[in-house]
């Protein structure tokens, strides 16, 4: 089993090119799938956006880092129970989780959209229009937040656990219209072979409220130096081209 950061060694392992320490490993936690931010190729190994650019970060800070898969709904009590020590799943930063974790500067910053079969014929969807229909969203996920708080008194909201599952019941005629965020309804319904999907509307980013300012690298509050490390890290990948060539890969278009 790899061996984890403790409390005192936290910024000697992660800053080891200042300071004559034993350099860990650490654990990040995921939750799969979320294509093409990520997921499992057919093989079983993990792959996607913030997998590969997490293992270069990784690789820059110095240090190995493990994958741990964590259902969505228990990510962040699974970051303070110990679980891991960091999370890295296309998580926004917003004030609400700001008060649990300690998030990294931004590292991609996703609009949301709406999804839907191709002859559902509708304009940029609002109250009167959604009224009446079933929304499918990821539980607990902002986009969650953003349909019941704006759409709930007026349309059926159904959860899922994964974005794979939301599709199953597009795809069954039971869900009229998803609201994901872009590239992963993009990966999962536009380029699917089940079915004929089409973007409904405007891409969305505001209010702030609930799409915050981007995905970000979560650690609890105390590892200010292992946020830190990263945040250089990142910086040095937007410096040097690496971080365009794993956006390219993913995200060509």
């Amino acid at each position: 089993m790899r061996k984890l950061f403790t409390a005192g060694l936290i910024g000697t392992a992660v800053l080891a090119s200042t300071a004559q320490a034993e350099v860990r490993d650490i654990r990040i936690g995921v939750d799969v799938p979320y294509e093409p931010m990520e997921y499992r190729t057919p093989d079983g190994e993990l792959t996607g956006f913030d997998i590969d650019l997490g293992n270069a970060l990784c690789a820059e800070v110095g240090i190995q880092c493990e994958w741990v898969v964590q259902g969505w709904d228990g990510i962040i009590p699974g970051l303070m129970a110990r679980k891991y020590d960091a999370i890295m799943s296309s998580m926004t930063i917003n004030d609400e989780r700001r008060e649990q974790v300690l998030f990294s500067d931004p590292y991609f910053t996703p609009p949301s959209a709406w999804f839907a079969p191709t002859d559902l014929e509708m304009g940029n969807p609002d109250v009167e229009s959604l009224e009446g229909l079933t929304i499918g969203v990821q539980r607990g996920t902002l986009q969650d937040n953003y349909v019941t708080d704006l759409y709930g008194d007026v349309a059926d909201v159904s959860r899922y656990a994964t974005a794979d599952d939301l599709v199953l019941d597009m795809d069954s005629g039971r869900v009229d219209i998803g609201f994901l965020d872009y590239p992963v309804g993009k990966s999962t319904l536009l380029d699917s072979e089940a079915g004929d999907y089409k973007v409904v509307g405007e891409q969305i980013t505001e209010p702030k409220e609930y799409f915050g300012d981007g995905f970000g690298i979560a650690f609890r509050q105390r590892d200010e130096d292992l946020a830190k490390a990263f945040n250089e890290a990142l910086a040095t990948l937007k410096d040097n081209g690496t971080y365009e060539e794993i956006h390219a890969k993913y995200f060509a278009e």
